[in-house]
């Protein structure tokens, strides 16, 4: 019975009670809660792995302008495989790939 009133008295006490429901509060009901931020640092994560992704991207497409701007003949190889261009005088044969799977 000891034990128990001074459990009592510590659950009587206003200061404790005031933080003990100022602690569930901010844990399970506030609207910025431990699950929401957890679930927001993980976004976070994803986004800034996509970001890394695209600057990488960004920095390869970049390259590449500057390679056609500059060589004629990395201009010349990329209207010949993207947009089929050809000198005159010479002729395409364009041949599908058969074992590729259709999208």
């Amino acid at each position: 019975m000891k034990n128990f009133a001074g459990i009592w008295k510590v659950i009587q006490n206003k200061y404790l009670l005031s933080i003990g429901v100022f602690v569930v509060w901010i844990i399970f009901f506030d609207r910025n809660d431990l699950f929401t931020q957890y679930d927001r640092k993980q976004e976070l994560k994803k986004l800034q792995t996509s970001a890394t992704f695209y600057e990488k991207e960004i920095a390869g497409t970049r390259k590449n302008l500057t390679d056609l701007n500059n060589d004629p003949a990395v201009l010349e190889k990329m209207a010949r495989e993207n947009f089929y261009l050809k000198r005159s005088g010479e002729e395409i044969f364009i041949v599908l790939d058969s074992t590729r799977q259709k999208k």
